[in-house]
C-alpha cells in the first residue's frame, strides 16, 4: 500500500513538474498552424498522428475521454433502465433511494457530456496548470451555439409561435383531410425545410413538439416510431441547405469559402430537397398499413371532451412573438444581443400569460448544457480530424465526412475542413465534406446541434429512453438516400 501510495506521489509530482514545463514549451491547445509547420506533406497519418501525440500526450488522453462520453451516451438507456431498477428493489427503503437517482442522474442524455468535463478538467490541469484551464474554458470554447439554442428552443416553443406553424402547415395537411398520415407528411416533408430560413433549431423544436401532438400522441408501435425519429434527424440535418444563412455546418464556411445562396442551394440544396422527398415517401409507403390504425385512434373523443376551450391568441402578441424570433435568428452570433431580448422576452410572456402556456425552460437549458459540453470536448478534437480529412479524395472525403459526423458535431467538422488548405480553392471537397456533414447528422443525438432538442421534447414517447442503436438503425436508411443524392445527381 506505502509502495503504491509513493508511485502515485511520484507520478503527481513528475506530472505537476512536467505540466508547467510543457506551459512554458508550447500554449494550449496547440494551434493546427504549429503542428503542419513541423510536418511533411509526405507522410503518412498515422506518422502524423503520433508526432502530434508526442509532442502534446494530453492529446491523447482528451481523445479517450471524449470515447468515453459517447460511449456514455450510447448506454444511457441502460442507467435508466437500471435506475428503474433500482427504484424498485429500493422501495420502502427511503435511505436507499438515492441510488435510483444518482443512476436516473448518469442516463440524462443531456448532461453526459458536461459529466465528462470534470475529469477532462482534471487532465488538462495535471498537464498544463489550472491557468491553462481557465483560459481554454473562459476564453478558447465558443459558447454561443450553446446559448442560442437555449434561446430559440425556449421562443420557438411558445404557444403563439407553434400555433402559427400549425396553422401554416394545416393549409398542407388539409390536402389529405388532415389525417394522421397527411400530418405526418406534412411535418416531416415539409416542416425541416424552415431550417433553411429561421435556423435548423427552430425547425427541430416546432416540428418536434406538432409530431408530439399530431403523431405520437396516437401511440404508434416502436418501430414506427422510432422510424419516425430518425427520419426526423435526417431531415431536419439536410433541411437547412436551400440557403447559406441558416445551418450552422453551413454557417461555419460561407466566409471563409464565399460561398452564396445560389452556390449552396444549387450545389447541395436541390439534392436535399430529392433526398427528402425519397426518403419520406419511401417510409410513408412502408409503413402505410399503420397509418389506418392511427387514423382509428384520431377519431376516438377526446379524453376530456368537457375541458374548457383556450383563449385565442390575438395576432399583435403573435407578432411580437416573431419580432422576438426574428432578432434571435439575426442576432445569432452576437450573445449579449439575442440574450438581452430574451430578458424582454420572458417579461412580455409573465404579462401575457393569459394567452400563453407555462414557459418550459428544463428541455431548452439540459439541451443547452449538452451542447456545452460537446463544445468544451469538440474544440480538443481538432489533432485528429483535420488530418484525416486533408488526406482523403472526394468520394472517400464524404464518407469520413459522414462517419465522423455521428460521433460529433457536424458544425465542428465542417469548421475544422475550412481550416484545412487542401480545401481553400477545391469547390469539388468543399461540396463533399459540408454534403457528408449534412447527411449523417440524423445518425446519433450528437451529430447535428438540433438533434438534442428534438430527443429532450419526444423521450418521453419512448419508454426507458431513446435507444441509440435503434435510432441508428431508423436512420441508417434515408441517410443512405441522401448519400446516393448527394454523390450522383
Amino acid at each position: 500500500m506505502i509502495s503504491r501510495c509513493c508511485l502515485w506521489g511520484m507520478m503527481l509530482f513528475y506530472g505537476i513538474d512536467s505540466a508547467h514545463a510543457t506551459t512554458e514549451a508550447i500554449s494550449f491547445p496547440i494551434p493546427l498552424e504549429s503542428y503542419a509547420a513541423q510536418e511533411s506533406v509526405s507522410e503518412s497519418l498515422w506518422s502524423i498522428l503520433g508526432h502530434r501525440v508526442q509532442l502534446c500526450p494530453f492529446n491523447l488522453v482528451a481523445t479517450l475521454l471524449f470515447l468515453a462520453a459517447i460511449i456514455h451516451t450510447l448506454y444511457a438507456s441502460r442507467f435508466t433502465h437500471w435506475a428503474e431498477r433500482a427504484a424498485r428493489q429500493d422501495l420502502g427503503k427511503p435511505r436507499r433511494i438515492s441510488r435510483a437517482k444518482v443512476l436516473h442522474f448518469l442516463g440524462e442524455t443531456e448532461i453526459i457530456f458536461g459529466l465528462w468535463v470534470i475529469p477532462l478538467c482534471l487532465a488538462m490541469t495535471f498537464f498544463f496548470g489550472k491557468d491553462a484551464v481557465w483560459r481554454y474554458l473562459g476564453h478558447g470554447v465558443n459558447y454561443t451555439e450553446a446559448l442560442f439554442m437555449v434561446v430559440i428552443m425556449s421562443i420557438a416553443g411558445t404557444r403563439p409561435i407553434l400555433e402559427l406553424v400549425e396553422s401554416v402547415l394545416r393549409c398542407c395537411a388539409r390536402l389529405g383531410h388532415e389525417s394522421p398520415s397527411a400530418w405526418w407528411f406534412t411535418l416531416l416533408g415539409i416542416a425541416p425545410l424552415l431550417g433553411s430560413f429561421f435556423t435548423e433549431p427552430a425547425a427541430m423544436t416546432v416540428t418536434a413538439l406538432l409530431l408530439a401532438k399530431r403523431f405520437y400522441a396516437l401511440n404508434p408501435s416502436p418501430r414506427f416510431a422510432y422510424a419516425t425519429l430518425g427520419l426526423l434527424f435526417v431531415n431536419v440535418s439536410v433541411g437547412g441547405t436551400l440557403t447559406h444563412i441558416a445551418a450552422p455546418p453551413i454557417l461555419m464556411v460561407v466566409s471563409r469559402w464565399q460561398w452564396n445562396w445560389s452556390h449552396v442551394f444549387f450545389n447541395l440544396g436541390l439534392k436535399a430537397l430529392t433526398g427528402i422527398a425519397c426518403s419520406t415517401i419511401a417510409y410513408g409507403c412502408f409503413f402505410r398499413k399503420e397509418f389506418h390504425s392511427l387514423r382509428q385512434k384520431s377519431s376516438s373523443p377526446p379524453i376530456n371532451p368537457h375541458r374548457e376551450a383556450e383563449r385565442p391568441v390575438p395576432y399583435w402578441i403573435t407578432g411580437v412573438h416573431l419580432a422576438f424570433l426574428v432578432w434571435t435568428i439575426v442576432t445569432l452570433h452576437t450573445p449579449v444581443y439575442f440574450i438581452g431580448g430574451f430578458l424582454l422576452f420572458l417579461v412580455f410572456v409573465q404579462k401575457t400569460t393569459i394567452h400563453q402556456n407555462p414557459l418550459a425552460l428544463r428541455q431548452p437549458i439540459l439541451v443547452g448544457c449538452f451542447l456545452a459540453g460537446l463544445v468544451i470536448h469538440g474544440g480538443l478534437q481538432s489533432w485528429w480530424i483535420a488530418p484525416i480529412l486533408g488526406k482523403l479524395g472526394e468520394t472517400a472525403l464524404f464518407a469520413c465526412s459522414t462517419l465522423l459526423t455521428a460521433f460529433n458535431d457536424n458544425a465542428a467538422i465542417t469548421y475544422l475542413a475550412s481550416l484545412v488548405p487542401a480545401f481553400m480553392h477545391n469547390a469539388a471537397l468543399q461540396n463533399a465534406v459540408v454534403a457528408g456533414a449534412v447527411t449523417g447528422g440524423g445518425l446519433t443525438v450528437i451529430a447535428n446541434a438540433p438533434n438534442p432538442a428534438g430527443a429532450a421534447i419526444l423521450s418521453k414517447f419512448f419508454p426507458g429512453g431513446i435507444s441509440p442503436l435503434k435510432l441508428f438503425l431508423s436512420a441508417l436508411c434515408p441517410t443512405a438516400i441522401l448519400a446516393i443524392c448527394f454523390r450522383f445527381f
